[in-house]
């Protein structure tokens, strides 16, 4: 069985990572990476007061990836005894030696290479036990229940807790672990009237259990979101101003990293192509960087090939600075790694002049179309048409009206961004993207 998960088994996997590459080397791999994990985690939920599940979640892991000068093999597996890697480590030599080459195909420059490790304060233990994440799921869905007794039903309510610990190294000596945790509560509500019923939401999540919301407070918002939805219409079809919620509107940011991802400039899969130095949003947008926020999301010290990740300006005043690099897509596009392999870590993006807080959005806005959920997956990559399915509020003379459903918004990417009018102070800071309410000068709305 598993033991404990922390910083005391790191030098047990840098062990079991050492004997990966010791072997690949052995083997003729001119270069070889390795990396090994172990995870565990419980996840309760609760559904009209009875447990519906309870998972208990205790993972192990190691892969390695072999280069042959060019030629490229990867394998893994979920044993780390040392006949599994012996032979996890012949699998991946065995696939290189088939594998066409590829001239970008390598680890990353060893002088990018972290050498300053922080402690960016990512592991925080949450000694749970299944009675009380019982107790804790209960109370957050019979808080939401007790709202209105309008709210008839529920998807349940969830506590979550995930514990890890990984190490990666590879043969320009780089050898580093870490540890890190996550914990999450959410209610899923269900409200009806009539003939009418909505559901809706909320969560929170931290990587200190310390941070989470409290769960009456969690089952109240979602039980007081549900309701609000009762009597949703739908809208004629027209355009609008629209005011996209946080936890909505970063998924429009989202878009705009995967167009200024490696991966989407080299194969030209992007309606953001050759976009270095071009005006992409307004002048007072900014967004920064920033991989070593203390507790956050996607904080870390190191990419996922070992590289230093550093602070950097994305967006400033409007304009990109950079693209989003690991040293894969870096070699194909002549350019240097970014310290982006595995992804973004920690992107802020600034609020407009004046910090404008909701209401001043919504005053701003007038009249319009206040976004609070997003459906399908309407999004093209390539010519950054964007077509989504959506829920929230008709706002009039900038107070909400009422709810609106069954509607579509769509527009183009590379226009929205152009049209983007303020930013909100409300930040969300449960995810990767760290932002505000987002208002949008005009998109068409599809309903009746």
């Amino acid at each position: 069985m598993l033991q404990q998960v922390d910083a005391s088994r790191i030098p047990e996997l840098k062990s079991v990572v050492s004997l990966a590459l010791e072997l690949a080397r052995s083997a003729g791999a001119s270069q070889c990476e390795a990396n090994a994990s172990l995870q565990k985690g419980l996840n309760v939920t609760v559904r009209l007061g009875e447990v519906e599940t309870l998972e208990y979640q205790r993972d192990r892991g190691l892969s390695i990836t072999v280069y042959f000068g060019h030629r490229k093999g990867s394998a893994s597996t979920a044993d780390l005894a040392l006949s599994a890697v012996r032979s996890t480590v012949a699998k991946a030599c065995a696939i290189a030696r088939y594998t066409a080459e590829d001239e970008c195909a390598g680890l990353a420059d060893a002088i990018r290479l972290a050498t300053e490790f922080k402690n960016l304060q990512l592991d925080f233990p949450w000694d749970l036990q299944p009675d009380a994440a019982v107790v804790l799921a209960h109370e957050c869905e019979s808080a939401g229940l007790a709202v209105d007794k309008r709210l008839t039903n529920s998807e349940g309510a969830s506590v979550s807790t995930q514990r890890g610990v990984s190490v990666y190294g590879n043969s320009h000596g780089f050898l580093e672990g870490e540890t890190s945790s996550s914990h999450s509560v959410s209610c899923v509500l269900l409200a009806s009237e009539g003939h009418d019923m909505q559901r809706d939401y909320w969560y929170s999540s931290a990587r200190d259990p310390a941070d989470l919301q409290a769960v009456q407070a969690i089952g109240r918002t979602a039980g007081m979101r549900a309701i609000a939805r009762l009597g949703a219409r739908r809208l004629t079809t027209g355009k609008a101003p629209v005011l996209f919620a946080p936890e909505v509107a970063r998924g429009l940011i989202g878009h705009f990293i995967g167009a200024v991802s490696g991966g989407s400039q080299y194969r030209k899969a992007t309606f953001l192509l050759d976009s270095i130095g071009q005006q992409i949003f307004p002048s007072w947008v900014q967004m920064h960087e920033r991989p070593h926020l203390l507790r956050a999301a996607a904080s870390s010290n190191f990419d996922s090939e070992g590289v230093q990740t550093t602070d950097r300006e994305l967006i400033q005043d409007g304009v990109l600075e950079g693209y989003l690099l690991g040293s894969y897509s870096a070699r194909k596009l002549g350019l240097v790694s970014t310290g982006n392999a595995g992804g973004l870590h920690n992107l802020l993006v600034d609020p407009s002049a004046g910090r404008p807080d909701f209401s001043a959005l919504l005053k701003e806005m007038g009249n319009g179309l206040f976004v609070t959920e997003l459906m399908g997956q309407g999004v093209n990559g390539v010519t950054g048409d964007y077509s989504r399915g959506a829920t929230g509020f008709w706002v009039e003379g900038g107070a909400i009206a009422y709810p609106v459903h069954e509607i579509t918004i769509a527009g183009n990417l590379k226009s929205m961004y152009k049209n983007f009018v303020a930013i909100g102070s409300d930040i969300d800071l449960r995810g990767g993207i760290h932002m505000g309410s987002l208002l949008l000068s005009e998109l068409t709305i599809a309903g009746e």
